[in-house]
């Protein structure tokens, strides 16, 4: 297994380590519930190192992305991110991303660790525009700073105004006496703070400090079970799980990231446009059991019947509200707000 930066830190810090993607991770230090909830209330810090990041440079960098991302980056300003997708050629999606402009020709695509060979050689082989793409994947570290309290804690330690960062915007300059840090308005868990990119080599100061400074707000390190149970509670999609190579964007509600009216052709277009033109069969919703029995993935939904009409892809028991919630594709009908749904556990349906 690969390890991360910190990977010697989270085992000191007596966490339960689990593989991830290929890599040795953090699931929890204390417990799920406490560390969810306490990103919620407080302050939480992740390391997310595990995740890929790809620069892109030249004058083509833009016609690039546009080329085989689903979203408008023409749109973008130096100084902002968007959340975007990959199409396939089939109208699945091969993964789901954050672009970032650096420079008028520089672009950062941060992509889901489990797919950082898979995403670096679809772009390379859609680029015969001479873009330089540097995959430093290995070299850099990721940590989030996530929860109510996050900007109270960073700002002890940079000089980067980031109570002025707006969402889905970031700033480039020192952490904890590191220079060229980048520092990003972003993140998976629904409670607002930062993403924070870095050099391998500076990662443990970072953490460290960070977790020092923190101290006043109640900062936690929190593993990814609590970022899987805060991104679930937010309705955030996992690739692998709420999106793959097989399910549409449209079908995801994912068709505010999906820009067909952008000038640029990019794969599956007119697949996309036809879904909206035409529905499509299956649509990815949010529901709540009224039982204690968690939902899992791969069980089946059914309709008021009893039909099946789908099945979970994403199922826990959410801390935030003490009930079971999850996430599934159920045919086109039955998706509305207030549906009433049943999930087949065996030989029982709950509601």
């Amino acid at each position: 297994m690969k390890q991360t930066p910190l990977t010697a830190l989270h085992i000191d810090l007596g966490a339960r380590m689990m593989p991830f993607a290929g890599y040795n991770m953090p699931v929890s230090y204390t417990t799920i519930s406490e560390e969810h909830i306490n990103v919620r209330n407080h302050v939480g810090l992740f390391d997310v190192s595990h995740m890929g990041q790809f620069f892109l440079k030249g004058e083509n960098a833009l016609e690039l992305i546009q080329r085989v991302t689903s979203n408008d980056a023409a749109k973008l300003s130096v100084g902002q991110a968007q959340y975007s997708c990959l199409p396939n050629k089939k109208g699945g999606i091969i993964d789901d991303l954050l672009v970032y402009k650096l420079n008028e020709d520089e672009y950062m695509l941060v992509v889901n660790a489990a797919n950082i060979s898979k995403d670096y050689n679809w772009i390379m082989a859609a680029n015969d525009l001479g873009v330089s793409i540097d995959d430093r994947s290995d070299q850099m570290a990721l940590l989030a700073l996530q929860g109510p309290k996050a900007t109270q804690v960073l700002e002890k330690v940079t000089a980067i105004k980031v109570d002025q960062i707006p969402y889905y915007y970031f700033g480039v300059g020192e952490v904890a006496g590191i220079a060229n840090v980048i520092v990003s308005a972003t993140g998976y868990t629904g409670s607002g703070g930062y993403e924070i990119y870095l050099d391998n080599k500076d990662a443990v100061k970072v953490w460290q400090v960070l977790l020092e400074s923190g101290q006043e707000e109640s900062i936690l390190p929190i593993g990814l079970g609590a970022r899987d149970t805060l991104r679930l509670e937010m309705g955030f999609c996992l690739y692998g799980n709420d999106i793959s190579d097989e399910t549409s964007p449209i079908e995801a509600g994912l068709g505010w990231i999906t820009k067909t009216k952008k000038e640029a052709s990019f794969f599956s277009k007119e697949t996309f446009q036809d879904q909206r033109k035409n529905g499509v069969l299956r649509k990815l919703v949010a529901f709540k059991v009224d039982d204690k029995r968690v939902p899992r993935k791969g069980y089946e939904i059914t309709d008021v019947e009893g039909q099946i009409i789908g099945e979970v892809t994403s199922g826990t028991m959410s801390p935030s509200l003490d009930i079971p919630i999850g996430l599934g594709y159920v045919s086109t009908g039955n998706h509305d707000i207030g549906s009433k749904i049943g999930i087949k556990i065996r030989n029982k349906v709950l509601a």
